[in-house]
């Protein structure tokens, strides 16, 4: 069995299974039965078991059943570790090394499916069955241009004439919203953003116009706009005809295109209904507390999470007892005024701006020689103690503005000063000094750690060191992983046998150890689960209020950027078109391309859904 290297070959072979999590026990299944003749798909009564080299056998899926009709969309939501991948993946043969499968009924199109062989597979992928897969980079052949992976799915499948299979490619980039098709599709899959290679992936999946698409995650990667497109797109694909089975966590894009959902916690479905259902009317605690979690505009202010709830309960008593023992306090003979508890810089308290950026200017050359400006006459400012946010669509120049605010690239024009001195104009040696008062947080922090060390390496690497003994290194940074929430025996580990979770709480930690004036996180929790994200969220809030950090935000995600910024910055083709108070700007839009924006966002609010007392303030 070999593993394939390109989307074309998912015709070809099966692929290794992705690493799972655990599964535990939840509730019993609730199938919705169709009848038989009419489902594109159906899975009854499955159960899948992995069996390492040792001879463990862990079971993930437990008495899973699902079914979707010719033009109907199912969802499939639930955290890593749920279920919901290996239960598709199994639906069109890709389980995996070591799987154990039993249903009683595997179903495509009305037939058998369960004893295919790797031939027989080979005609059903891509022409009866498209998959998209979530990891656009692993999936694509790095030796190919996108061009050329889509021309192979075609001829694969008897699509005959290099020029006609070029111009096919060519229009499907083109139908995915792929900007300058005919020059990516010349392109490598890493010389291509994210986003740019999931719509890549995407057009590959549907080259053949296959009655059934399984797509697992496929706007994770994509700003609100371009994932409108895809969303259009599936859409209309669904609107003549397609069945499609949408994996995912994104509860915005469950809501715009499927008409029923299945919620799956530790490999079982636990809830199962059509949409409207699901998302008003939750029965689960388990659904309720996913859309508990989502951020949005109507979150704003609150805490997402029961524990940074209860937390936040537990820090008004303590200062209520604080200013209840100080009121009779005698300084000097006289009384003095009970004490406030310190909870951060706030913004009207502010007089200095930390950081400024005038009039920047930023081109690179592309693949074709032309240069091409990415970030025309940018300006801001982020005062001690705030979250500005910056949000903008794949190549707006969002994450490039940030670089150059990071003294990581040079404007080719424009100033950035931080505390009231130069900044970009220094070399890296001058920056040195003041480098450790702005740090970054990544989208993906584990590219960013060396694999070699433990958590515990990490954080006292980041740490000053001058007149600190190694027991004092290693005792502080027992107290950041504290800060953030991971357990001491987290430091021991790795950051590959972390969780996804646990190791943007070790970037964050690791950001803070140098006790920063600035943080940028860029995307830095746009990969996470939903739960994984709200965490974070809530524990970036806390430390703002106890230490006064202020905040670069980048996202696409344009209610997480509601949830959390003060101020906002819209960008596009490189320019702010937008910029004010967060509130004016997601309720009074102004600009043609902010209002587009907003009017695509689709984000259900948990406010709607859940009683408003269970939403504790913070201070924003």
């Amino acid at each position: 069995m070999i593993t394939p290297t390109s989307v074309a070959e998912l015709t070809l072979a099966h692929p290794t299974t992705p690493g799972l999590d655990h599964s535990a026990p939840a509730e019993a299944s609730l199938p919705t039965q169709a009848p038989a003749e009419t489902a594109l798909a159906r899975i009854d009564h499955l159960d899948v078991s992995f069996t390492d080299r040792r001879g463990h056998t862990r079971q993930v899926v437990f008495d899973v059943s699902l079914h979707v009709e010719p033009g109907e969309c199912l969802a499939v939501i639930g955290e890593s570790g749920s279920g919901k991948s290996v239960s598709a993946r199994t639906l069109i043969g890709l389980t995996g090394r070591g799987a154990t499968v039993t249903a009683d009924r595997l179903e495509l199109h009305g037939r058998d499916v369960s004893g295919l062989s790797d031939r027989q597979w080979q005609r059903v992928r891509g022409a009866e069955v498209g998959f998209i897969l979530q990891d656009a980079l692993v999936a694509l052949d790095p030796l190919r241009t996108v061009g050329q992976e889509i021309e192979e799915s075609l001829r694969l499948h008897g699509v005959r004439g290099r020029a006609e299979r070029r111009r096919r490619a060519i229009a499907l980039l083109d139908q995915v919203g792929v900007p300058e098709p005919a020059l990516r599709a010349g392109q490598r899959p890493d010389e291509l953003s994210g986003g740019l290679r999931q719509r890549a992936l995407i057009a590959s999946a549907i080259a053949l116009n296959p009655p059934l698409v399984v797509a697992d995650e496929p706007t994770t990667a994509l700003d609100v706009s371009v994932q409108a497109q895809v969303l259009d797109l599936l859409a209309q694909r669904k609107a003549e005809g397609t069945g499609i089975i949408l994996i995912s966590h994104d509860f915005s894009v469950v809501g715009r295109l499927a008409d029923r959902v299945a919620v799956m916690q530790g490999g079982r479905i636990v809830e199962q209904g059509t949409t409207e259902e699901i998302l008003s009317r939750p029965r689960h605690e388990y659904t309720r507390r996913l859309l508990d979690a989502l951020p949005s505009g109507s979150t704003r202010g609150s805490y997402l999470t029961p524990e940074a709830r209860l937390r936040a309960v537990e820090r008004a008593e303590a200062a209520r007892e604080a200013q209840a023992g100080d009121a009779t306090v005698v300084v000097s003979g006289e009384q003095a005024e009970p004490k406030e508890p310190r909870t951060g810089i706030s913004v009207a308290q502010a007089v200095e701006p930390l950081l400024v950026a005038n009039n920047l200017v930023r081109s690179f050359r592309g693949p074709d020689g032309t240069h091409r400006t990415v970030v025309r006459d940018v300006s801001f400012e982020i005062l001690p103690g705030q979250t500005v946010g910056i949000v903008g669509e794949s190549g707006s120049g969002k994450s490039t503005t940030a670089s150059i605010a990071l003294g990581l690239l040079a404007p080719d024009s424009g100033v950035v000063t931080f505390q009231g001195q130069p900044w970009s104009e220094l070399s890296v040696q001058q920056r040195r000094p003041r480098r450790r008062r702005m740090t970054v947080v990544y989208q993906d922090p584990l590219s960013s750690f060396d694999p070699r060390w433990n958590g515990e390496r990490i954080l006292t690497d980041a740490l000053d060191r001058e007149g600190r003994s190694t027991a004092e290194l290693r005792a502080r940074a027992a107290e950041l992983a504290e800060l953030v929430g991971l357990h001491p025996a987290h430091l021991a580990k790795n950051p590959l046998q972390l969780s996804g979770g646990q190791r943007q709480r070790l970037a964050i930690a690791r950001a803070l150890a140098p006790e920063p004036d600035l943080v940028v996180l860029d995307e830095a929790v746009s990969a996470l689960d939903v739960s994984v994200q709200a965490q974070v969220l809530d524990l970036l809030t806390e430390l703002q209020e106890r230490l006064g950090t202020a905040y670069l935000f980048i996202s696409h995600d344009l209610g997480v950027i509601h949830h959390m910024s003060d101020s906002i910055l819209v960008m596009k083709d490189g320019q702010v078109v937008e910029h004010g108070d967060a509130e004016q700007v997601f309720t009074a839009p102004q600009h043609p391309y902010t209002q587009s924006l907003v009017a695509s966002l689709d984000v259900l609010s948990a406010g709607q859904l859940l009683a408003a007392d269970t939403l504790i303030p913070t201070s924003h």
